[in-house]
């Protein structure tokens, strides 16, 4: 497992120290950039961490034109994250279909969608008490 740039937080009931990731983290950063150099569009990132419901700390949702891209972009970000931190995904679903799919490394999730997936299962106002950015392609110079 890669070391990765994160806030400790201890909770105090069960003494577990939970590690969370931000938005500079490293993985965070990998994944951004993959989604980028394979042309995803309207990228956005939604901070979960205040939801105590939430099962990771971030999703990143992004817009593939098409099935090959969603699979391209797929495959990218899972092996640019494993070159940047030698992180494998918890699990992926939704790759045969093309339509929505899932990375999931625990505390970031990944959600490579078709706009029509994205329109009917409107993720963003599922979770509109997150904090929301949108990535753009200026991301990719820094």
């Amino acid at each position: 497992m890669a070391t990765l740039s994160v806030q400790n937080k201890s909770t105090a009931t069960t003494g577990t120290r939970i590690t969370r990731i931000n938005r500079n983290s490293k993985i965070f950063k990998a994944i951004i950039k993959a989604i980028l150099d394979k042309k995803g569009e309207n990228i956005v990132s939604l901070d979960l961490r205040s939801i105590p419901e939430a099962a990771a700390d971030f999703f990143v949702v992004c817009e593939a034109s098409s099935t090959t891209q969603v699979r391209a972009i797929c495959d990218f970000v899972e092996d640019q994250v494993q070159k940047a931190c030698l992180e494998n995904p918890y699990k992926h679903e939704g790759r045969p279909t093309g339509q929505w799919a899932l990375i999931d490394y625990v505390t970031v999730v990944v959600h490579v969608m078709q706009p029509d997936a994205r329109k009917f299962y409107k993720l963003e106002e599922m979770w509109s008490d997150a904090g929301s950015v949108m990535h753009e392609e200026v991301e990719k110079l820094k």
